[in-house]
C-alpha cells in the first residue's frame, strides 16, 4: 500500500540562526536528542528512516513558529531561500519528497508571489502557514492576496498551529511551573484550541465565501472541531451568522484533516463520522512523533481497505496532483 504523509517537517541552517532557535534545546524536553539533526536532514537519513517505516512520500514543510513572526523583510528572504532548498532536495529525491512552500506572510503580496513562484517554478504542491501573523488571522482582509492566489492556483493551504498570542498566553496559561504552562501553551492544548479557532475566523470572516474553491487542511484530526460540529450549527446557525452555508459545510467541504500524531481511534472515528473518508489523509508529524507508530495505526484502522487506501494515498494525490507511482 503506498503511503503519502503530510505533516512532515523540517528546518535549515538560516531557520534555525533564528526563529527555530528554541528548537535548540527543545529536542531533549520532549524526548527526541537528535530533533535538530532529524530536522536539518533532506536527504540519506530522512528517506532511511522513511524506508524503514514504510512511507513513501514526504510532503514537507518548515516547522513551527516558520516565518509569521518575523519581520516583512526578513520573512521574504528566509522563506525564498528555504524553498530553494527544499527544491533541492526534491530534485534529489523526486519520487519521495513533495513540498509545501513557506511564504512570507507578514508581507501579504509578496507572500502571493513567492507562492506562485513555489507552485509554477519549483513545483511545491501547496502552502503552509503557522498560525497567527503577529496576532493577525487569515480572516484579516490584508491576507487576501494569498488566499486568491491559492484559489487561482488551485492549491491547499496547509493551516500549522503556533503558540497563541502573548496576551492570550498571559490570561489562559501562565501561572503554573514554566513547562507545564508552556505545554500547557502549546503541544497539550493551546496549540490545537489556537488552530481551531483559526479556523473557525476564517469561516465566520467570510472567507470561504469570497473564496470558494479555497481548501485548508488541518492536522491533528482536526484540532478538536469534529466533535464541535454538531454544537457549532445548532448554536452558530445562518440567521446568526449571515453565512451562505452552515459552519458544518464549510469544515466539511473546505477542509482536509490529516493525522500529524493523533494515533487514537476513538478520534479517527469521531472525525470520520463527522467529514467522510475523502477528507482524511495520512501523516505522521516527523520528526516530532513516530513514523512507525503512524504506520501500524494506519494499518489497523476499524475501516474497509479501500477507505484505508484512499487515507494512505488516494485522497493526497487527489488534492496535490502527487501521481500514483
Amino acid at each position: 500500500m503506498r503511503t503519502i504523509t503530510l505533516e512532515e517537517h523540517f528546518a535549515t541552517p538560516a531557520f534555525m540562526n533564528g526563529p527555530g532557535k528554541s528548537h535548540k534545546d527543545g529536542g531533549e524536553s520532549m524526548g527526541i536528542p537528535d530533533l535538530v539533526d532529524q530536522l536539518l536532514d533532506l536527504g540519506k537519513r530522512r528517506i532511511a528512516d522513511m524506508d524503514a517505516a514504510g512511507i513513501d512520500v514526504q510532503v514537507v514543510s518548515l516547522t513551527a513558529p516558520g516565518v509569521e513572526q518575523l519581520e516583512p523583510g526578513e520573512a521574504a528572504s528566509l522563506a525564498r531561500e528555504t524553498n530553494d532548498v527544499v527544491a533541492e532536495a526534491i530534485r534529489h529525491h523526486p519520487t519521495r519528497l513533495a513540498g509545501f512552500a513557506t511564504i512570507p506572510t507578514p508581507d501579504p503580496e509578496a507572500a502571493a508571489r513567492e507562492l506562485e513562484r513555489a507552485i509554477r517554478d519549483l513545483g511545491f504542491k501547496g502552502a503552509a502557514i503557522n498560525g497567527h501573523v503577529r496576532g493577525r488571522y487569515l480572516d484579516d482582509s490584508a491576507f487576501a492576496p494569498i488566499l486568491e492566489r491559492a484559489e487561482s492556483l488551485g492549491v491547499p493551504i496547509y493551516l500549522h498551529p503556533t503558540p497563541p498570542p502573548r496576551a492570550v498566553f498571559e490570561t489562559y496559561y501562565a501561572g503554573f511551573a514554566p513547562e507545564v504552562s508552556a505545554r500547557f501553551s502549546t503541544a497539550g492544548w493551546g496549540w490545537h484550541i489556537e488552530t481551531a479557532t483559526h479556523v473557525l475566523r476564517m469561516v465566520l470572516g467570510g472567507v470561504f465565501d469570497r473564496h470558494p474553491k479555497l481548501q485548508v487542511i488541518i492536522g491533528h484530526m482536526g484540532e478538536g472541531l469534529p466533535f464541535m460540529m454538531q454544537r457549532l450549527d445548532r448554536r452558530m446557525t445562518t440567521a446568526l451568522t449571515k453565512l451562505r452555508r452552515p459552519i458544518g459545510a464549510y469544515l466539511r467541504e473546505n477542509l482536509h484533516y490529516t493525522f500529524s500524531g493523533y494515533n487514537f481511534t476513538s478520534t479517527f472515528l469521531d472525525l470520520l463520522l463527522e467529514v467522510g473518508v475523502d477528507r482524511i489523509m495520512f501523516s505522521a508529524d516527523y520528526p516530532y512523533s513516530s513514523m512507525d507508530e503512524a504506520r501500524r495505526f494506519l494499518e489497523g484502522l476499524p475501516v474497509a481497505p479501500a477507505d484505508r487506501e484512499r487515507i494512505a494515498h488516494g485522497n493526497a494525490e487527489h488534492l496535490l496532483g502527487l501521481g500514483a507511482s
